[in-house]
Formats: structure tokens, C-alpha cells, sequence
């Protein structure tokens, strides 16, 4: 307590000149090594950030290029016969083909987009195409595979050839490897898409 009044106004005057006098050579250069600090850590994250968000390009090209070829195959008749055989509509097995029994690989003379799905077996590119076999640009550095193999599907048997395993794999920059798999059933003999 101040019995005078003259002390206590210079002592009030004392703190509030400290507290008006700003900051100290120090303060200031531990304010700035904190904050640069700081600074540094969220620029390493953003540049690791975008690097990355980079490199998942090629993949999710891969993987659109490897789905739109298994689609494709996918949508293609799956008959006993070649599409162009009289029989292909009646036949409910291969001896019922009038010449053109269907077979693993595409028939002499056939280009994609082929006329069964055992014809993309075998089928590659390097470099993707479009379906009439025109370079679709950008995608020079990917290549494509396709392998459709009979297969044990639930309670149907590879032997009885009613089910298919589609196989696609795409390459890409980077070592970029992609691998989807579907498969087609045949319906009904008398059935086309």
C-alpha cells in the first residue's frame, strides 16, 4: 500500500513503461527461429503432398485403361459358334456349328473390336488404341494385355466351357503394373447381347 502518493505513481508508471517498451533482440530471434521452423515443417509436408499426388496418376490411368478393355470384352457375344456361322442362334454346343465352331483366339482376317469374347484372348497392345485401332494420344507409354481362359465358376465346371475368366493387365511409366479380372457366363444357347 502507498501511504505517499508520489512512489506509487512511479512505480505504476515504471511497469507500464516496461510493458510499452516492446521486444527484446532475443525475443525476437527465438520468435523467428519458432516460426521458421514451423514454416519449414508445412512446406516439407505440402511438396511430399504434391509429389505423391503425382505418381498416383500412371495407376489411375492403368486402372481406366485395364477397366474399359475388360468391359469391352465383357460386352462381346459369348456363343458356341462364330457370330457369322448359320447355327450360332440354335447350336448348344460346339458339334452343333454348321462350319464355325468358336475358338480361343481371334478367327484369320478378325480385328478388334472382336465378335466373341474367347477372340481377345491372346489379344496385346503397346501403346493404347482406340477400338478401330487409332493411337490414342498420351497413352504411348502403356501397354495392354488380355487373357480369357475357361474357368470354375460356383457350379459350373471349366470343362463344360459355359464360364470365362477375363484377365487384363496394363503396364505403365514408372513400373506401373495393373491386373483386373471379370468374368462372362454363357446364358442360354439361343442367347446373343
Amino acid at each position: 500500500m502507498c501511504i505517499l502518493e508520489r512512489p506509487c505513481t512511479r512505480q505504476r508508471l515504471t511497469i507500464a513503461a516496461y510493458r510499452a517498451r516492446g521486444v527484446s533482440l532475443l525475443e525476437l530471434l527465438v520468435f523467428i527461429v519458432v516460426v521458421g521452423v514451423a514454416v519449414a515443417g508445412v512446406l516439407s509436408v505440402l511438396d511430399l503432398t504434391v509429389r505423391k499426388s503425382a505418381d498416383s496418376f500412371a495407376p489411375r490411368q492403368a486402372l481406366a485403361i485395364a477397366e474399359a478393355l475388360l468391359e469391352e470384352v465383357q460386352l462381346a457375344a459369348y456363343t458356341w459358334c462364330d457370330p457369322s456361322d448359320a447355327n450360332v442362334d440354335t447350336a448348344s454346343s460346339a458339334a452343333g456349328c454348321a462350319s464355325l465352331a468358336e475358338s480361343s483366339g481371334p478367327e484369320a482376317g478378325e480385328t478388334r473390336p472382336f465378335d466373341n469374347v474367347n477372340d481377345y484372348d491372346g489379344y496385346s497392345m503397346s501403346g493404347i488404341q482406340d477400338f478401330t485401332g487409332a493411337a490414342i494420344p498420351g497413352l504411348a507409354a502403356y501397354s495392354a494385355k488380355i487373357s480369357v481362359q475357361p474357368a470354375a465358376l460356383n457350379g459350373i465346371t471349366a470343362a463344360s466351357g459355359a464360364a470365362l475368366r477375363i484377365t487384363v493387365s496394363v503396364s505403365g511409366p514408372s513400373g506401373t503394373q495393373v491386373v483386373v479380372e471379370g468374368w462372362r457366363t454363357r446364358y442360354a444357347p439361343n442367347a446373343r447381347p
